[in-house]
Protein backbone atom coordinates (compact mmCIF):
# COMPACT_ATOMS: atom_id res chain seq x y z
CA UNK A 1 0.00 0.00 0.00
CA UNK A 2 1.33 3.46 -0.92
CA UNK A 3 1.31 6.11 1.84
CA UNK A 4 -0.53 9.36 1.09
CA UNK A 5 2.26 11.49 2.60
CA UNK A 6 5.35 9.32 3.01
CA UNK A 7 8.09 10.76 5.24
CA UNK A 8 10.69 12.63 3.22
CA UNK A 9 14.46 12.22 3.56
CA UNK A 10 16.42 15.36 2.68
CA UNK A 11 19.73 14.85 0.89
CA UNK A 12 22.14 17.78 1.08
CA UNK A 13 25.16 18.01 -1.17
CA UNK A 14 28.21 19.24 0.71
CA UNK A 15 31.57 20.43 -0.62
CA UNK A 16 34.98 20.67 0.99
CA UNK A 17 34.08 24.23 2.04
CA UNK A 18 31.56 22.80 4.48
CA UNK A 19 28.44 24.33 6.06
CA UNK A 20 29.29 27.96 5.23
CA UNK A 21 29.04 27.24 1.47
CA UNK A 22 25.48 25.94 1.65
CA UNK A 23 22.35 27.84 0.66
CA UNK A 24 20.11 29.26 3.34
CA UNK A 25 17.56 26.52 2.64
CA UNK A 26 20.13 23.74 3.07
CA UNK A 27 21.48 25.25 6.30
CA UNK A 28 17.96 25.62 7.71
CA UNK A 29 17.05 22.00 6.88
CA UNK A 30 20.22 20.69 8.50
CA UNK A 31 19.68 22.85 11.58
CA UNK A 32 16.12 21.57 11.87
CA UNK A 33 17.01 17.89 11.35
CA UNK A 34 16.66 15.44 14.20
CA UNK A 35 18.98 12.83 12.63
CA UNK A 36 21.83 13.39 10.17
CA UNK A 37 23.53 10.52 8.32
CA UNK A 38 26.84 10.89 6.50
CA UNK A 39 30.47 9.93 6.27
CA UNK A 40 32.48 10.83 9.36
CA UNK A 41 34.47 13.51 7.49
CA UNK A 42 31.20 15.12 6.29
CA UNK A 43 29.63 15.09 9.75
CA UNK A 44 32.75 16.73 11.15
CA UNK A 45 32.19 19.72 8.83
CA UNK A 46 28.93 20.62 10.59
CA UNK A 47 29.01 23.36 13.26
CA UNK A 48 27.49 23.03 16.71
CA UNK A 49 24.37 24.92 15.63
CA UNK A 50 23.40 21.70 13.83
CA UNK A 51 22.22 19.84 16.91
CA UNK A 52 20.66 16.70 15.39
CA UNK A 53 22.03 13.26 16.20
CA UNK A 54 24.97 12.51 13.92
CA UNK A 55 25.04 8.98 12.54
CA UNK A 56 28.13 7.90 10.55
CA UNK A 57 27.49 5.26 7.91
CA UNK A 58 28.50 1.71 8.82
CA UNK A 59 30.73 -0.32 6.54
CA UNK A 60 29.43 -1.84 4.37
CA UNK A 61 26.72 0.77 4.06
CA UNK A 62 24.35 -0.54 1.40
CA UNK A 63 23.03 -3.66 3.20
CA UNK A 64 22.30 -1.62 6.33
CA UNK A 65 20.75 1.37 4.57
CA UNK A 66 17.05 0.32 4.46
CA UNK A 67 17.01 -0.66 8.13
CA UNK A 68 18.79 2.48 9.29
CA UNK A 69 16.33 4.75 7.50
CA UNK A 70 13.27 2.72 8.50
CA UNK A 71 14.25 3.04 12.16
CA UNK A 72 14.13 6.83 11.80
CA UNK A 73 11.09 7.16 9.53
CA UNK A 74 9.12 9.21 12.10
CA UNK A 75 11.91 11.77 12.56
CA UNK A 76 13.26 14.60 10.41
CA UNK A 77 16.19 12.99 8.60
CA UNK A 78 18.95 14.57 6.53
CA UNK A 79 21.63 12.73 4.60
CA UNK A 80 24.92 14.37 3.67
CA UNK A 81 26.39 13.69 0.24
CA UNK A 82 29.59 14.71 -1.50
CA UNK A 83 28.89 17.37 -4.11
CA UNK A 84 25.98 16.45 -6.37
CA UNK A 85 24.13 13.56 -4.66
CA UNK A 86 22.74 12.33 -8.01
CA UNK A 87 26.15 12.08 -9.72
CA UNK A 88 27.77 8.82 -8.60
CA UNK A 89 26.40 9.66 -5.16
CA UNK A 90 24.19 8.51 -2.31
CA UNK A 91 21.18 10.32 -3.78
CA UNK A 92 20.87 7.86 -6.65
CA UNK A 93 21.13 4.95 -4.22
CA UNK A 94 18.44 6.40 -1.95
CA UNK A 95 16.17 6.93 -4.93
CA UNK A 96 16.38 3.21 -5.68
CA UNK A 97 15.92 2.18 -2.05
CA UNK A 98 13.19 4.61 -0.99
CA UNK A 99 11.69 5.81 -4.25
CA UNK A 100 12.01 9.37 -5.60
CA UNK A 101 8.77 10.48 -3.90
CA UNK A 102 10.49 10.13 -0.51
CA UNK A 103 13.48 12.30 -1.38
CA UNK A 104 14.23 15.99 -1.42
CA UNK A 105 17.65 16.62 -2.97
CA UNK A 106 19.63 19.85 -2.64
CA UNK A 107 22.69 19.44 -4.87
CA UNK A 108 26.07 21.11 -4.56
CA UNK A 109 28.44 21.42 -7.56
CA UNK A 110 30.03 18.03 -8.15
CA UNK A 111 33.76 17.52 -7.88
CA UNK A 112 33.78 16.99 -11.65
CA UNK A 113 32.12 20.40 -12.23
CA UNK A 114 34.56 22.06 -9.85
CA UNK A 115 37.55 20.39 -11.53
CA UNK A 116 36.40 21.43 -15.02
CA UNK A 117 35.93 24.99 -13.75
CA UNK A 118 39.44 25.07 -12.22
CA UNK A 119 41.05 23.70 -15.39
CA UNK A 120 38.93 25.53 -17.96
CA UNK A 121 37.89 22.25 -19.58
CA UNK A 122 34.75 21.75 -21.63
CA UNK A 123 32.95 19.19 -19.48
CA UNK A 124 30.75 18.08 -22.38
CA UNK A 125 33.89 16.91 -24.23
CA UNK A 126 35.56 15.25 -21.24
CA UNK A 127 35.21 11.58 -20.31
CA UNK A 128 34.39 10.92 -16.65
CA UNK A 129 35.35 7.64 -14.99
CA UNK A 130 34.57 6.73 -11.39
CA UNK A 131 37.12 4.52 -9.64
CA UNK A 132 35.22 4.74 -6.37
CA UNK A 133 33.74 1.29 -6.99
CA UNK A 134 35.50 0.21 -10.22
CA UNK A 135 39.11 -1.00 -10.57
CA UNK A 136 41.74 1.13 -12.30
CA UNK A 137 41.61 -0.91 -15.58
CA UNK A 138 38.14 0.59 -16.18
CA UNK A 139 40.08 3.56 -17.56
CA UNK A 140 41.04 1.47 -20.58
CA UNK A 141 37.61 1.85 -22.13
CA UNK A 142 38.10 5.60 -22.69
CA UNK A 143 41.87 5.81 -23.32
CA UNK A 144 42.71 7.30 -26.69
CA UNK A 145 45.23 9.86 -27.95
CA UNK A 146 44.37 13.46 -27.14
CA UNK A 147 41.45 12.65 -24.84
CA UNK A 148 40.81 14.41 -21.55
CA UNK A 149 39.59 12.39 -18.58
CA UNK A 150 38.33 13.30 -15.13
CA UNK A 151 38.77 10.41 -12.71
CA UNK A 152 36.87 10.16 -9.46
CA UNK A 153 39.40 8.79 -7.02
CA UNK A 154 38.81 6.10 -4.41
CA UNK A 155 41.51 7.41 -2.09
CA UNK A 156 45.00 8.74 -1.59
CA UNK A 157 46.66 5.88 -3.48
CA UNK A 158 44.58 6.24 -6.65
CA UNK A 159 46.75 8.86 -8.43
CA UNK A 160 49.84 6.63 -8.31
CA UNK A 161 47.79 3.62 -9.47
CA UNK A 162 46.39 5.64 -12.38
CA UNK A 163 49.88 6.84 -13.33
CA UNK A 164 51.19 3.26 -13.32
CA UNK A 165 48.28 2.02 -15.42
CA UNK A 166 48.65 4.80 -17.99
CA UNK A 167 52.36 4.08 -18.30
CA UNK A 168 51.75 0.36 -18.78
CA UNK A 169 49.15 1.10 -21.47
CA UNK A 170 51.53 3.21 -23.53
CA UNK A 171 50.73 6.68 -22.19
CA UNK A 172 53.80 7.57 -20.09
CA UNK A 173 53.63 11.18 -21.28
CA UNK A 174 50.06 11.68 -20.09
CA UNK A 175 49.77 14.83 -17.96
CA UNK A 176 48.16 14.31 -14.55
CA UNK A 177 46.68 17.02 -12.36
CA UNK A 178 45.51 15.86 -8.95
CA UNK A 179 42.98 18.28 -7.47
CA UNK A 180 42.66 17.79 -3.71
CA UNK A 181 39.96 19.22 -1.41
CA UNK A 182 38.32 21.15 -4.26
CA UNK A 183 36.54 24.26 -3.04
CA UNK A 184 37.90 24.00 0.49
CA UNK A 185 40.54 25.98 2.37
CA UNK A 186 43.04 23.14 1.94
CA UNK A 187 42.64 22.93 -1.86
CA UNK A 188 45.84 21.84 -3.60
CA UNK A 189 46.87 20.90 -7.15
CA UNK A 190 49.66 18.41 -7.92
CA UNK A 191 50.93 18.21 -11.51
CA UNK A 192 53.16 15.67 -13.23
CA UNK A 193 53.38 13.03 -15.97
CA UNK A 194 52.35 9.40 -15.66
CA UNK A 195 55.77 7.94 -16.42
CA UNK A 196 57.56 10.18 -13.90
CA UNK A 197 54.92 10.25 -11.18
CA UNK A 198 56.66 10.16 -7.80
CA UNK A 199 54.25 12.11 -5.60
CA UNK A 200 53.56 10.49 -2.21
CA UNK A 201 49.93 9.75 -1.32
CA UNK A 202 48.14 12.98 -0.47
CA UNK A 203 44.58 13.83 0.53
CA UNK A 204 42.08 10.99 -0.05
CA UNK A 205 39.49 13.52 -1.31
CA UNK A 206 40.82 14.10 -4.81
CA UNK A 207 39.94 14.15 -8.50
CA UNK A 208 42.50 13.23 -11.16
CA UNK A 209 42.56 15.14 -14.43
CA UNK A 210 44.28 13.25 -17.26
CA UNK A 211 45.40 14.70 -20.58
CA UNK A 212 46.23 11.55 -22.51
CA UNK A 213 48.50 13.09 -25.17
CA UNK A 214 50.11 10.55 -27.51
CA UNK A 215 49.51 6.82 -27.16
CA UNK A 216 48.10 3.73 -28.88
CA UNK A 217 44.61 4.32 -30.32
CA UNK A 218 41.79 1.83 -29.72
CA UNK A 219 38.80 1.87 -32.07
CA UNK A 220 35.35 2.61 -30.68
CA UNK A 221 33.45 0.42 -33.14
CA UNK A 222 33.27 -3.40 -32.94
CA UNK A 223 35.92 -5.41 -34.71
CA UNK A 224 39.11 -4.68 -32.78
CA UNK A 225 42.26 -6.20 -34.32
CA UNK A 226 42.79 -9.87 -33.45
CA UNK A 227 46.12 -8.86 -31.91
CA UNK A 228 44.28 -6.89 -29.22
CA UNK A 229 43.40 -10.23 -27.59
CA UNK A 230 45.38 -12.98 -25.93
CA UNK A 231 44.16 -16.24 -27.41
CA UNK A 232 44.91 -19.93 -27.85
CA UNK A 233 43.18 -19.77 -31.23
CA UNK A 234 39.61 -19.77 -29.91
CA UNK A 235 38.90 -16.25 -31.08
CA UNK A 236 36.09 -14.92 -33.24
CA UNK A 237 38.03 -13.29 -36.08
CA UNK A 238 37.85 -9.53 -36.52
CA UNK A 239 35.59 -9.44 -39.59
CA UNK A 240 33.19 -12.08 -38.21
CA UNK A 241 33.19 -10.35 -34.84
CA UNK A 242 32.12 -7.05 -36.37
CA UNK A 243 29.23 -8.68 -38.23
CA UNK A 244 28.25 -10.68 -35.13
CA UNK A 245 28.19 -7.58 -32.91
CA UNK A 246 26.06 -5.81 -35.50
CA UNK A 247 23.60 -8.72 -35.33
CA UNK A 248 23.64 -8.67 -31.52
CA UNK A 249 22.89 -4.91 -31.59
CA UNK A 250 24.11 -3.77 -28.12
CA UNK A 251 21.90 -1.25 -26.34
CA UNK A 252 22.55 0.72 -23.11
CA UNK A 253 21.87 -1.42 -20.06
CA UNK A 254 21.45 -4.63 -22.07
CA UNK A 255 22.68 -7.88 -20.52
CA UNK A 256 24.47 -10.36 -22.79
CA UNK A 257 25.17 -14.03 -22.19
CA UNK A 258 28.33 -14.96 -24.14
CA UNK A 259 28.08 -18.76 -24.14
CA UNK A 260 31.23 -20.66 -25.06
CA UNK A 261 33.16 -17.41 -24.78
CA UNK A 262 36.61 -18.62 -25.93
CA UNK A 263 38.83 -15.54 -25.56
CA UNK A 264 35.91 -13.33 -24.52
CA UNK A 265 36.00 -10.99 -27.51
CA UNK A 266 32.22 -10.82 -28.09
CA UNK A 267 31.37 -10.03 -24.47
CA UNK A 268 34.23 -7.54 -24.24
CA UNK A 269 33.20 -5.58 -27.33
CA UNK A 270 29.57 -5.67 -26.19
CA UNK A 271 30.67 -3.95 -22.97
CA UNK A 272 32.81 -1.44 -24.84
CA UNK A 273 29.74 -0.35 -26.83
CA UNK A 274 28.30 1.59 -23.86
CA UNK A 275 29.29 2.00 -20.17
CA UNK A 276 25.88 0.68 -19.02
CA UNK A 277 26.10 -2.57 -21.03
CA UNK A 278 26.46 -5.74 -18.96
CA UNK A 279 27.76 -9.18 -19.91
CA UNK A 280 28.37 -12.66 -18.54
CA UNK A 281 30.92 -14.88 -20.28
CA UNK A 282 30.47 -18.64 -19.81
CA UNK A 283 33.48 -20.82 -20.61
CA UNK A 284 34.28 -24.44 -19.62
CA UNK A 285 38.07 -24.26 -20.09
CA UNK A 286 39.92 -22.96 -17.01
CA UNK A 287 42.83 -21.57 -19.04
CA UNK A 288 40.48 -19.60 -21.25
CA UNK A 289 38.64 -18.27 -18.20
CA UNK A 290 41.91 -16.67 -17.10
CA UNK A 291 42.49 -15.36 -20.62
CA UNK A 292 39.02 -13.79 -20.77
CA UNK A 293 39.62 -12.02 -17.45
CA UNK A 294 42.99 -10.68 -18.65
CA UNK A 295 41.54 -9.53 -21.98
CA UNK A 296 38.66 -7.75 -20.28
CA UNK A 297 41.02 -5.85 -17.97
CA UNK A 298 43.37 -4.93 -20.82
CA UNK A 299 40.53 -3.51 -22.91
CA UNK A 300 38.93 -1.47 -20.15
CA UNK A 301 35.94 -3.61 -19.18
CA UNK A 302 37.02 -5.43 -15.99
CA UNK A 303 33.34 -5.67 -15.00
CA UNK A 304 32.83 -8.60 -17.38
CA UNK A 305 31.54 -11.45 -15.22
CA UNK A 306 33.22 -14.74 -16.12
CA UNK A 307 31.58 -18.04 -15.19
CA UNK A 308 33.71 -21.18 -15.31
CA UNK A 309 31.38 -23.96 -16.38
CA UNK A 310 29.75 -25.78 -19.27
CA UNK A 311 26.38 -24.84 -20.71
CA UNK A 312 23.56 -25.59 -20.24
CA UNK A 313 24.17 -26.38 -16.54
CA UNK A 314 26.39 -23.30 -16.02
CA UNK A 315 23.53 -21.04 -17.09
CA UNK A 316 21.42 -21.90 -14.05
CA UNK A 317 21.09 -18.99 -11.66
CA UNK A 318 22.41 -16.34 -14.06
CA UNK A 319 20.43 -13.09 -14.35
CA UNK A 320 17.91 -13.11 -17.20
CA UNK A 321 19.56 -11.93 -20.42
CA UNK A 322 18.37 -9.44 -23.00
CA UNK A 323 20.59 -10.97 -25.68
CA UNK A 324 22.48 -14.24 -26.05
CA UNK A 325 25.45 -15.16 -28.20
CA UNK A 326 26.39 -18.81 -28.62
CA UNK A 327 29.92 -19.13 -29.91
CA UNK A 328 30.59 -22.65 -28.70
CA UNK A 329 28.70 -25.69 -27.45
CA UNK A 330 25.87 -25.57 -30.00
CA UNK A 331 25.91 -29.34 -30.52
CA UNK A 332 25.73 -30.08 -26.81
CA UNK A 333 22.31 -31.38 -25.75
CA UNK A 334 20.05 -28.69 -24.36
CA UNK A 335 22.26 -25.64 -24.98
CA UNK A 336 20.17 -23.99 -27.70
CA UNK A 337 16.83 -24.82 -26.08
CA UNK A 338 18.00 -23.57 -22.69
CA UNK A 339 19.19 -20.30 -24.20
CA UNK A 340 15.97 -19.77 -26.15
CA UNK A 341 13.93 -20.43 -23.03
CA UNK A 342 15.92 -17.82 -21.09
CA UNK A 343 15.09 -15.01 -23.51
CA UNK A 344 12.31 -12.63 -22.63
CA UNK A 345 9.84 -11.63 -25.39
CA UNK A 346 11.72 -9.33 -27.75
CA UNK A 347 15.07 -10.80 -26.68
CA UNK A 348 17.60 -11.70 -29.37
CA UNK A 349 19.79 -14.75 -29.91
CA UNK A 350 22.75 -14.93 -32.27
CA UNK A 351 24.70 -18.15 -32.83
CA UNK A 352 27.77 -18.84 -34.98
CA UNK A 353 28.64 -22.21 -36.52
CA UNK A 354 31.78 -23.39 -38.35
CA UNK A 355 31.20 -27.18 -38.48
CA UNK A 356 28.66 -29.18 -40.44
CA UNK A 357 27.20 -30.52 -37.19
CA UNK A 358 26.71 -27.08 -35.64
CA UNK A 359 25.34 -25.74 -38.94
CA UNK A 360 22.71 -28.47 -38.81
CA UNK A 361 21.59 -27.21 -35.39
CA UNK A 362 21.24 -23.69 -36.78
CA UNK A 363 19.38 -24.90 -39.86
CA UNK A 364 16.89 -26.76 -37.64
CA UNK A 365 16.43 -23.68 -35.46
CA UNK A 366 15.88 -21.51 -38.51
CA UNK A 367 13.31 -23.95 -39.92
CA UNK A 368 11.46 -23.92 -36.60
CA UNK A 369 11.69 -20.25 -35.58
CA UNK A 370 12.72 -18.24 -38.61
CA UNK A 371 15.07 -15.31 -38.19
CA UNK A 372 18.03 -14.50 -40.40
CA UNK A 373 20.74 -16.80 -41.74
CA UNK A 374 24.03 -15.35 -43.00
CA UNK A 375 27.05 -17.21 -44.31
CA UNK A 376 30.28 -15.29 -44.12
CA UNK A 377 33.54 -16.17 -45.85
CA UNK A 378 36.62 -14.10 -45.02
CA UNK A 379 39.78 -13.98 -47.09
CA UNK A 380 42.87 -12.06 -46.10
CA UNK A 381 45.78 -11.17 -48.31
CA UNK A 382 49.02 -12.95 -47.39
CA UNK A 383 52.45 -13.45 -48.97
CA UNK A 384 52.85 -16.13 -51.63
CA UNK A 385 56.52 -16.09 -52.39
CA UNK A 386 57.21 -12.59 -53.66
CA UNK A 387 53.54 -11.99 -54.42
CA UNK A 388 50.28 -11.69 -52.52
CA UNK A 389 47.48 -14.24 -52.51
CA UNK A 390 44.22 -14.83 -50.71
CA UNK A 391 44.08 -17.04 -47.64
CA UNK A 392 40.59 -18.18 -46.67
CA UNK A 393 39.28 -18.79 -43.18
CA UNK A 394 36.60 -21.38 -42.47
CA UNK A 395 33.16 -20.10 -43.50
CA UNK A 396 30.96 -19.02 -40.60
CA UNK A 397 27.18 -19.39 -40.52
CA UNK A 398 25.38 -16.82 -38.37
CA UNK A 399 21.81 -17.27 -37.20
CA UNK A 400 20.01 -14.34 -35.60
CA UNK A 401 16.48 -14.65 -34.20
CA UNK A 402 14.24 -12.44 -32.08
CA UNK A 403 11.91 -14.20 -29.70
Amino acid sequence: MRLENPPVVTVVGLGAGGFAELSGTARALLTDAEVIFGARRQLDLLPSVVAGARRPWPSPMLPALPGLLEAERDRRVCVLASGDPMFHGIGATLSRVLGPDRLRVLPHPSSVSLAAARLGWDLARTDVVSLVTAPVPALGRVLNPGRRLLVLSSGADTPAAVAGYLTARGYPGARLTVLEQLGGPAERLLIGTAGDWAMPPGDPLNVIAVECGAGPPVALVPGLPDGAYESDGQLTKREVRAVTLAALAPTPGGLLWDVGAGSGSIGIEWLRAHPDCRAVAVEPDAGRVATITANAAALGVPGLRVVHGRAPDALDGLPDPDTIFIGGGLTRDGVLDRCLAALRPGGRLVANAVTVESEAVLAAGYARLGGELTRLTVQRGSPVGGFTGWRSFMPVTIWAVTR
